[in-house]
């Protein structure tokens, strides 16, 4: 290319931008594309900084253009200095007036930006574990995370409401203010934090969390803080986490940030705090939250450290980290290898890492077994690093994996790479795993997983004179640095502090330090805390056989004599069976009899917590025969999130047992989890009904010719109209659900399913609005999630409109404007339409009614005279404002608090039939229902109600507890 560019990343800019417009594509589109991350991908359209070779590559391969005029632009651009990632290129002065000096927050906005804009990623580069780092923009992959939804737009039947509402991350935060993310160890909780954090402080947040723009991030690691003493007040979170920037702070300028609700903060680590703390924790937590109602909060957990509903009190929306999906897996090894290229010597190993992601590609699809331990980023990392340093060749069990990463980390990779004596120390990987188990050891015991450098210094001198060989060769703080930084496991997150790499790692050898020592009480007395959890697992797998017999005896012992920790110290001792290698049969006998005991699970809770016990938990479930109306849902969802061929020919078993039936629910949400085309034919297909098939990726779409014809459908993934409309039969789809609609530019293509009666849509981010259904013959619609300022006046033309939902921000004052059809049946309305209920008494035809926000007397009075009113739900409710309503015949209540002010129901619902409470969200959890005695013939439904009062008064018959309690083992 001869032309001369006076700014060659600029014009480099442009062409992608023009390349971008000319193909039509969106900005989701293109990273879908190239899977790349979004920062990635807006960078290079924006000529911020340099993009890679393989960024460039990608994008030419997505836009369908020569990359080679691309990369020579790139080279001649490459020239000109740069300043840090994520900053405007410097360019020549023009004249030397003194430099602005920046504002305090924009210092501290750089700072976050520097200080987390790269992740440590395991074995990514062997010889220089110093530059095992990854950039946040192509480390960040956007998982999905799930919801169980309280106030869903769904029937007057709570079974037509769906069990879990899956979105990726940026969709299902949107509409959060407070969120408490749940996810197992290494999900990527922190990883996400991070991605939020530096994109906030750059300015970058995707569109879908425009409202989270502007904000100024707080990052506070819990494992840090817990070290310190008393947890933090604002004025000291910088402090608290070794800012530099603390001593410079305003006065009162955290505060102030807070107070105006510009402040993200970010709590990590919910399950690193001891459980005795944890009270304190959520009391540090509402306390922050009183005083700063308007800034945004999201604080992460694993799952088991703290009870459903544990702040849902406080208004915060729970998600759960789902584990990687076929496709994620997919991203995720593609961008491992093209880091790892990055960082490769030489043109064969980039050549032998290209071949090695081809394989690795099809192995982690072909084998199920692989494909289940590689759902979660740290163990897919594990993975990557393993398949690179064996050539090829991977361990198949869980264990043997820690193992093979252990002596990868530890010795494998300064052997193969002739590093010799780092640091003048060289140990052997016997003497670094004896060294890190005391280091692991000493932080399980002390309930922590960080350690004062000096902390970690005197445990390696206490260890020295025992080990001669290595004590020859350096003091104590000479073996630790080594440690630090040659073993991989280890980092030193602040100049004073010691962690290791992943919680998994320190559980590992601080099991294998306990099996060594005999600690078998120790485990035992622990074992009722979720901290210890992973710690008894790997300890079994440690022992030998005699002694994992003994540790699991031990387990079963404890549970039976404890009646309060029963249930989890009986399925943690079924949880291990699969981690020993060997175990007398009377005790496998005794541990599965306490199992089963427990099961089948009652509830999607239990099932999800039976399915983290892993595969071997499938030999214990029954089914499908003798299950009650209740069991059979929970047991094919335990085995479907399980997965792998096991889970597969367990599922099988159903649908050659239940195929005059129609498909469970569970047993649809289950597809995504095995190969799309199989599972339809052996699982789906030989149903005679299937009342809603759930579509979450492209393999899934095009199994469903397999499935037709199709009456009701659901998209949870985005693709464009033509995609959703392809393998639908216009005479016989009546039902689409849309939950992903950010590829839709236009709703014409509904017009071409003449039979469609029913339609919900959602983050539809490119309509403004609906004029193009205007007249569809609909009678069931829901709008959910639609830009800011869309326009609904079309509204006013479905005629045939019944049922109508609407879970987004409306553009109207009252409900008098909305021009919905005055014969509506029902309606149902988000908390967060942010426009009040007046007007409502509009549509005297109401039969069914969802409110999420606490209406006013007035509004109250307004709902009282719906006079065909039967069906009510409300949430975030005060009934003594509310007007008698003798006509409602079912109500469905969702306290907030711990008061769900039953005693005022029998007033204000005198004729009621039936009665809903969901507690999940009222803690302390304690329902008094003796004031219902009042409603003759009335049936109760509790749902996760911890402690009932009056219960003994009411017939058995009359009161449904959800999920069914067990009683003397039934």
């Amino acid at each position: 290319m001869g032309d001369v560019y006076e700014d060659p990343l600029a014009e480099l800019a442009l062409r992608l931008r023009t390349l971008r417009a000319q193909r039509g594509l969106q900005m989701g589109g293109l990273q879908q594309r190239t899977g790349l991350g979004r920062t990635t991908v807006s960078q290079a359209l924006n000529g911020q900084v340099v993009p890679s070779e393989a960024t460039l590559v990608a994008l030419a391969k997505a836009l369908g253009t020569d990359v080679e005029p691309l990369l020579a632009l790139r080279h001649a651009g490459a020239r000109v200095p740069q300043v840090h990632q994520g900053y405007p290129r410097r360019v020549t002065r023009r004249s030397v007036r003194p430099r602005v000096q920046p504002s305090f927050e924009e210092r501290y906005l750089s700072y976050v930006t520097e200080r987390h804009s790269q992740l440590t990623v395991v074995g990514l580069d062997l010889s220089r574990p110093e530059r095992a780092r990854w950039p946040l923009d192509a480390a960040y992959l956007s998982l999905e995370l799930a919801e169980r939804p309280e106030d869903w737009p769904a029937g007057s039947e709570e079974s037509d409401r769906p069990s879990v509402v899956v979105k990726r991350a940026e969709h299902a935060l949107a509409s959060c203010r407070r969120v408490l993310l749940r996810g197992l160890a290494g999900s990527g909780k922190t990883t996400l934090l991070q991605w939020l954090a530096v994109a906030t402080a750059r300015d970058e947040l995707p569109e879908e969390l425009a409202d989270w723009r502007g904000r100024i991030p707080f990052i506070l690691p819990l494992r840090t803080l817990v070290r310190r003493g008393p947890l933090p007040e604002p004025h000291d979170f910088l402090s608290a986490v070794s800012t530099p920037l603390a001593a410079s702070q305003p006065e009162g300028w955290a505060d102030a940030v807070l107070a105006r609700g510009e402040a993200l903060v970010l709590v990590d680590g919910i399950d690193e705090v001891p459980q005795e703390h944890r009270s304190a924790t959520r009391d540090w937590l509402e306390r922050l939250l009183a005083a700063y109602r308007d800034a945004r909060f999201v604080v992460t957990t694993r799952p088991s450290a703290v009870p459903e509903g544990w702040l849902t009190s406080s208004h915060f929306t729970e998600l759960s980290v789902r584990p990687m999906s076929a496709a994620d897996i997919g991203v995720f090894v593609h961008r491992w290898h093209t880091a790892a290229r990055h960082n490769a010597a030489t043109d064969a190993e980039r050549s032998q890492l290209h071949d090695l992601e081809a394989t690795l590609q099809v192995t982690v699809r072909a084998q199920r077994d692989l494909a289940q331990l590689s759902s979660t980023p740290l163990m897919c990392a594990l993975i990557c690093a393993l398949h690179r340093d064996r050539r090829g060749h991977l361990p198949h069990s869980r264990m043997e994996l820690y193992e093979a990463a252990l002596s990868m980390l530890l010795v494998r990779r300064d052997l193969e790479r002739s590093i010799d004596v780092p640091e003048g120390i060289q140990l052997t990987e016997h003497q670094s795993v004896q060294l890190l188990q005391r280091l692991a050891y000493w932080l399980i015991r002390n309930r922590q997983t960080e350690m004062e450098r000096a902390t970690a210094m005197a445990l390696v001198d206490d260890a020295l004179p025992a080990m001669q060989a290595v004590a020859e060769q350096g003091t104590a703080d000479q073996v630790l640095t080594h440690l630090v930084g040659r073993s991989g496991l280890l980092r030193q997150p602040t100049m004073d502090t010691i962690d290791f790499v992943h919680r998994t790692f320190q559980d590992y050898l601080g099991a294998k330090a306990a099996i060594e020592a005999h600690d078998f009480p120790l485990l035992v007395n622990n074992a009722h805390d979720d901290q210890w959890e992973d710690v008894l697992r790997m300890a079994v797998a440690h022992a030998r056989p005699a002694e994992s017999t003994d540790l699991l005896r031990r387990l079963v012992e404890r549970g039976d004599a404890e009646g309060e920790h029963r249930g989890r110290l009986h399925l943690l001792a079924a949880a291990s069976l699969q981690y020993a290698t060997e175990i007398e049969p009377a005790t496998r006998h005794l541990v599965e009899e306490r199992a089963r005991v427990l099961m089948p699970p009652r509830s999607s809770e239990e099932a999800t917590t039976l399915a983290a016990l892993g595969p071997g938990i499938l030999d214990l479930l029954p089914g499908p025969q003798g299950l009650e109306h209740d069991e059979l849902g929970p047991v094919i969802e335990t085995a479907a999130t399980i997965g792998g061929d096991h889970a597969y020919a367990f599922l099988s078993r159903f649908a050659q047992s239940l195929t005059s039936e129609s498909t469970p629910y569970e047993l649809i949400e289950g597809w995504k989890n095995f190969d799309a085309v199989p599972y339809a034919r052996d699982i789906l297909l030989p149903f005679s009904n299937h009342p809603n098939l759930v579509v979450q990726n492209e393999d899934q779409r095009n199994a469903l010719p397999l499935l037709a014809p199709i009456t009701t459908v659901t998209f949870r993934e985005a693709f464009p109209a033509e995609e959703i409309i392809e393998h639908l039969s216009p005479e016989h789809t009546q039902t689409l659900n849309i939950y992903s609609g950010q590829a839709l530019a236009d709703l014409k293509f509904i017009r071409r399913l003449p039979a469609l009666k029913a339609l919900i849509l959602s983050e539809c981010s490119q309509l403004t609005h609906i004029d193009d259904l205007a007249g569809v013959p609909l009678s069931d619609l829901g709008l959910l999630q639609f830009p800011s300022g869309a326009s609904f006046d079309a509204l006013a033309s479905l005629s045939e409109l019944t049922d109508l939902a609407l879970y987004t921000r409306l553009p109207w004052s009252s409900l008098e404007d909305l021009p919905a059809p005055l014969d509506l049946n029902a309606l149902r309305l988000a908390r967060w339409i942010d426009t009040p209920l007046r007007g409502i008494s509009k549509w005297q035809f109401l039969k069914t009614l969802v409110i999420n926000a606490g209406p006013n007397p007035a509004e109250w009075r307004e709902i009282s005279s719906l006079s065909h009113l039967t069906d009510l739900y409300i949430s975030e409710y005060d009934l003594a404002q509310a007007s008698p309503m003798p006509n409602v015949t079912y109500l469905q209540l969702s306290p907030l608090d711990a008061d769900a002010q039953l005693q005022l129901v029998p007033d204000i619902f005198p004729n009621l039939k039936r009665l809903s409470v969901n507690c999940r969200a009222s803690l302390p959890d304690i329902t008094d229902i003796t004031p219902l005695k009042r409603i003759e013939g009335l049936q109760v439904s509790l749902h996760h109600a911890d402690s009932i009062v009056g219960l003994e008064e009411f017939n058995p018959d009359t009161v449904r507890l959800y999920p069914r309690p067990r009683i003397a083992g039934t």
